[in-house]
């Protein structure tokens, strides 16, 4: 018999463990039944938060820079490079991670770190970014990375509005000429998980507002300043598949940087060399923290099994909590998910006891599916 072959490719499990390590605590537990099992890892992610570092994990090289943070401190965000390809993750400079505990800026958090990553990045002399944009503290349709690589954007006076999603209701004037003419000669790939536009009942502010602090008059104000935003720049850009991901910087990058969208999790797959990885496999054993109905629109596992489904090769899943049927689990191309939960019971504990719980887990996986 074939010495069975698993590839391991699972984004993070938010609040315990990164992609790496989960990737770690899965092969010892395959390993502790089944002591012969080959195993290869790949942490994968989808754009947010934890790209540069699965990007790291396949190879590239980590870079950091000191940039703009969302509330205008200086912070260290990392990007990878390898070759004339680069990642650059908006969250590195522009996510909520860079937020004091409970300290929130809806109308003036801005992506200007953003813009100066990518900057970094082509200093670094990359020719194709991608852009991985989610996990963002921002609402400010992307002009402060704009304005970092260049873009300068007046009020009425003449004079540079503020930072921020709340001040684009004073712009007057966008004015694009001074953008860094190295943006013209490179591929840009807008890389995310969401296809929302910019405004309006599915636009950013409605859908992520809250979670960054907004009230519902906030996002009112970030609405309608959106809505001026766009038709000063171009408002039919505002409706396109991405536009609205990570507070609309997918819409400065669309309308005014000649990105082009990508679902983050294919374009990461391309990335990472998920496809020469599963053509060794004989079992793929993917996952995230929570299995649930958003998994199935975007995020990496359902990237993940519906690549492997297409090649033949049999997929498992890892999770914390599963909130997803076995039939949805069957069409999304996962013959089975394990969750931590059926294990320990209370959330707190389970967080707490990640590691050690998900290698009893893909232990089971070991037994069930290897030996």
């Amino acid at each position: 018999m074939e010495t069975p072959h698993v590839l391991v490719a699972a984004d993070k499990f938010k609040g315990s463990l990164t992609a790496v390590e989960v990737a770690e605590r899965v092969t010892a537990g395959l390993r502790r039944a089944v002591p012969g099992v080959r195993v290869e890892t790949l942490p994968v992610a989808d754009g947010g938060d934890g790209t540069v570092a699965a990007a790291v994990a396949a190879g590239f090289e980590r870079r950091e820079a000191r940039v703009t943070g969302p509330l205008g401190d200086r912070v260290t965000g990392a990007y990878a490079v390898r070759g004339t390809t680069a990642v650059v993750e908006m969250a590195e400079a522009s996510g909520l991670q860079h937020l004091p505990a409970g300290e929130f800026a809806p109308l003036t958090a801005t992506t200007y770190g953003s813009g100066e990553l990518l900057a970094a990045a082509l200093d670094a002399g990359a020719r194709t970014i991608v852009f991985g944009v989610g996990g963002s503290a921002t609402t400010d349709g992307g002009a402060g990375m704009l304005a970092a690589l260049g873009a300068r954007f007046l009020d009425g006076d003449g004079k540079p509005v503020g930072p921020g999603g709340g001040a684009l209701a004073e712009l007057a004037e966008a004015d694009l000429s001074g953008l860094d003419p190295r943006l013209a000669d490179i591929d840009l790939i807008l890389a995310s998980d969401v296809d929302n536009p910019l405004t309006g009942p599915k636009g950013a502010p409605e859908v992520y507002g809250r979670q960054k602090g907004a009230t519902e008059d906030d996002i009112a104000v970030l609405d309608a300043a959106l809505v001026h935003y766009a038709s000063v720049l171009g408002p039919e850009t505002a409706e396109l598949p991405g536009a609205g991901a990570a507070g609309g910087i997918g819409y400065g990058a669309l309308v005014a940087l000649g990105a082009r969208f990508r679902p983050g999790i294919e374009v990461m797959l391309d990335v990472l060399g998920f496809a020469p990885a599963l053509d060794r496999a004989t079992l793929v054993v993917t996952g995230e923290g929570s299995l649930d109905e958003q998994t199935l629109h975007g995020k990496a596992p359902a990237g993940v099994a519906a690549a492997a489904r297409a090649a033949g090769v049999e997929v498992v899943a890892v999770c914390g909590r599963l909130a997803l049927p076995p039939e949805a689990l069957g069409k999304a191309g996962i013959r089975r998910a394990y969750a931590l939960t059926e294990l320990e019971p209370d959330p707190a504990v389970c967080m707490a006891q990640a590691g050690p719980l998900l290698e009893r887990a893909a232990e089971a996986i070991g037994r069930d599916f290897l030996s």
